[in-house]
């Protein structure tokens, strides 16, 4: 009997520890600061605040490009012309733990926090 005990209690415990870790991985962002990446090195840092008006940015690479869009305080890549489209498919950003991420053409799209924009301006 108390061997079926400690089973179900391990289970409660790592169902708990799950779900703790999947709401941090989808928590919201802090800031509306946006940095682009594109081989590591920053193309832009954007506060999604100050575009009211929808905008487009086209963002080339070696062998092809990535649109971004951003409107209503968000930012998604509208269109790329890489073989698989996940990042197209990927939405919205929305979490402050998952970056938009484009691999063929070396692209990130992640929320900034302040201790990142400082380091920018720093350098």
């Amino acid at each position: 009997m108390k061997n079926i005990k400690f089973w179900y209690i391990l289970g409660a415990l790592i169902f708990i520890a799950g779900l703790c870790a999947s709401i941090w991985m989808i928590r919201k962002p802090e800031g509306n600061m946006v940095v682009i990446l594109q081989d590591g090195e920053v193309l832009y840092q954007l506060d999604l605040e100050n575009y009211k008006e929808p905008t487009v940015m086209e963002i080339a690479y070696e062998n092809g490009k990535n649109t971004v869009l951003i409107e209503n305080g968000r930012i998604c890549i509208s269109h790329a012309d890489c073989p698989d489209q996940i990042c197209v498919k990927r939405g919205y950003l929305d979490s402050s733990t998952l970056p938009i991420v484009c691999l063929p053409h070396h692209l990130v799209i992640q929320y900034a926090n302040s201790t990142e924009m400082l380091d920018g301006v720093a350098e």
